[in-house]
């Protein structure tokens, strides 16, 4: 009898429907998964709490961590400096002797070096150096500390005997002060004599903020304290903070549930390795429990509406699971590669579907991708015809015969006075005006835009003499290639904005090529101060916004892919201090011009 049940119950689900046979099996599954879950819920709810406790202290002291590694970067810094040569050379030069004129040169210098340090650093808020003679180099706000505690940051940083000692914030000064004398030394010749005082003011509120934003510990209080005095939060007002009593609350223990100001707190505390200060966090207890009991409630009612659901919604999907659903699938998988013709297609199969939900389905989705299409193709002509219009409008600004007329008197003026340096710039700036008005071609030889870069060169080269340095190396067989008009003029203007404005040494420009198999590449490179990588970033995607009015990256990108293709078009590499690169990518091969 046995092996007879067996041999029939297979052929008895076998024969049920398949609304059947999904609602017994998702009633079975949903069943035991909700019965293991909510027997598992019970034991990890009863650990819960006491984890909730000990990842709470553990998140105080990861907290702490990233607070103090970022002081120990600012102390590294405050060490680049105090043994930076050229700052030993310049404090070294200084004596009672010096005149007063070369003091304040060698001040100066000390300044530009301490900017460097400071530039890209957005928790510092000042460095100062005293020297020997009492006299200050300044990079960012200069401090208004009275002459008193001017002189306890001096007596304080003696203490240190070369090595960092950190001051905290007060009613007068509230900043975090990392002060340490500047010490003498030339090769292995350590002979230490003080050469001054390097003071470096902190913005601590901005690291302790930024390292607590998206936690927990943002939702409570935070006090950081040393001997007895509070560094955080920095006071606003004249009013001294009062710490915490910390003993009282926690019994020597790390976090503890206590009553502070009659109400019940989750406390935890952390006492710091590097300096010795201490962090302590206040929770309210009804603020983390109520999130903890609305969780549970809502895991238990929503597996109960889930469960429901999935058995009320089992039986009628089943119906649902037919071929036609397995062929819209295939058609929408076609359509996500971007090929929305094939979701178009007019066959037998379209033509004769159902009518029901999932025949009004399909037939929804033909017409909804074809309207897709249809409007890509609206809205991609539409863009190009507004991207047309603009660079024709920006052309078309001035008056072309009125400036021409005007560049002609001014070049006959300088020419009949002996300024062949007037001169030769009206001539290059009558050159560059009749380039970009001209409307005749949008496609020029790369020769005409080398002319062009070339007497852009010019004019820039009398307005800033031996600061600017340009090299062209390109083949003389690539210059009959052609490109979008006002290509490289606007990269090199890049340059000059962005590299050599904001250099005090010279500036090297160079535009150069290299070949790859079909391809020209123009390269414009400069040596300036390059960019970060979150602007590279930007500016890849087009979001970084361009000087005035100019003809942005996107721009030219745009121009040379409606030119050439989807496989040409700019690229840019930037590292900071080490300059920028900027890559042109066009067809290498003779082609007819066109408009």
């Amino acid at each position: 009898m046995r092996p007879f049940m067996f041999a029939i119950k297979p052929s008895y689900y076998a024969n049920l429907k398949i609304k059947h046979k999904v609602f017994s099996i998702i009633s079975l599954v949903m069943g035991i998964c909700f019965l293991g879950t909510y027997l598992s819920l019970q034991y990890v709810y009863s650990i819960y709490d006491e984890q909730l406790y000990s990842k709470s202290s553990q998140l105080l002291n990861l907290s702490s961590s990233g607070i103090e590694n970022e002081l120990k970067k600012l102390d590294r810094i405050s060490y680049n400096i105090v043994t930076d040569l050229r700052v030993q050379e310049l404090l070294l030069s200084l004596n009672e002797f010096t005149p007063e004129f070369e003091k304040y040169k060698i001040r100066s210098y000390v300044t530009d070096r301490l900017v460097q340090y400071a530039g890209n650093e957005k928790y510092i808020y000042s460095i100062e150096v005293t020297d020997v003679l009492s006299g200050e180099a300044v990079a960012g706000q200069a401090s208004r500390s009275s002459s008193a505690k001017k002189q306890m940051i001096l007596n304080e940083s003696a203490k240190g005997e070369g090595g960092t000692r950190w001051i905290v914030p007060d009613a007068e000064d509230s900043y975090l002060i990392a002060a340490r004398e500047i010490r003498s030394y030339n090769g292995t010749n350590f002979d230490l004599d003080r050469l001054g005082t390097l003071t470096v003011r902190i913005y601590f509120d901005r690291i302790a903020e930024n390292v607590l934003e998206g936690t927990e510990l943002k939702n409570g209080d935070l006090q950081v304290t040393s001997n007895n005095y509070v560094i955080y939060p920095i006071s606003k007002g004249p009013e001294k903070l009062t710490p915490i009593p910390v003993e009282t609350y926690m019994d020597r223990q790390d976090y503890a549930i206590k009553p502070y100001n009659g109400q019940q707190y989750f406390i935890s505390q952390v006492r710091s390795e590097y300096l010795g200060w201490t962090y302590l966090s206040l929770t309210p207890f009804d603020k983390i429990f109520t999130k903890i009991i609305l969780m549970k409630n809502i895991l238990f009612v929503s597996f109960v509406v889930i469960l429901l659901l999935l058995m009320a919604v089992a039986i009628k999907f089943a119906r649902t699971m037919t071929k036609p659903i397995e062929e819209l699938i295939g058609r929408m998988r076609q359509v996500q590669k971007g090929d929305f013709s094939l979701a178009g297609m007019e066959n037998s199969d379209w033509t004769s579907i159902q009518m029901d939900e999932v025949g009004q389905l399909r037939r929804t989705f033909r017409m909804m991708i074809q309207q897709i299409n249809e409007l890509i193709t609206e809205n991609y002509s539409k863009q190009i015809t507004i991207k047309e219009t603009q660079f024709k409008a920006l052309q078309a600004q001035i008056n072309p015969h009125f400036l021409y007329n005007t560049l002609e008197s001014i070049n006959w003026l300088a020419k009949s006075n002996g300024q062949p340096q007037i001169s030769k710039m009206v001539e290059s700036l009558g050159f560059l005006l009749r380039s970009s008005i001209s409307l005749k071609e949008t496609l020029i030889t790369v020769g005409e835009e080398l002319d062009i870069v070339m007497n852009y060169i010019t004019i820039q080269r009398f307005r800033f003499e031996e600061r600017l340095v340009f090299e062209l190396d390109v083949a003389e067989d690539t210059r009959s290639l052609l490109l979008p008009k006002m290509t490289l003029q606007p990269l090199v203007e890049n340059s000059i904005h962005y590299a050599l404005e904001s250099m005090l040494e010279p500036c090297h420009i160079r535009i150069w090529t290299k070949r790859e198999p079909g391809k020209l590449i123009i390269v414009v490179e400069d040596n300036g101060p390059g960019m970060e990588a979150s602007l590279l970033e930007q500016v890849r995607r087009g979001e970084a916004p361009t000087r005035g009015s100019g003809i942005g990256l996107s721009n030219i990108e745009e121009r040379i892919v409606l030119a050439f293709g989807e496989g040409y078009g700019v690229s840019i590499e930037s590292e900071v201090e080490k300059g920028t690169r900027i890559s042109i990518t066009i067809p290498d091969e003779m082609s007819e011009r066109h408009v």
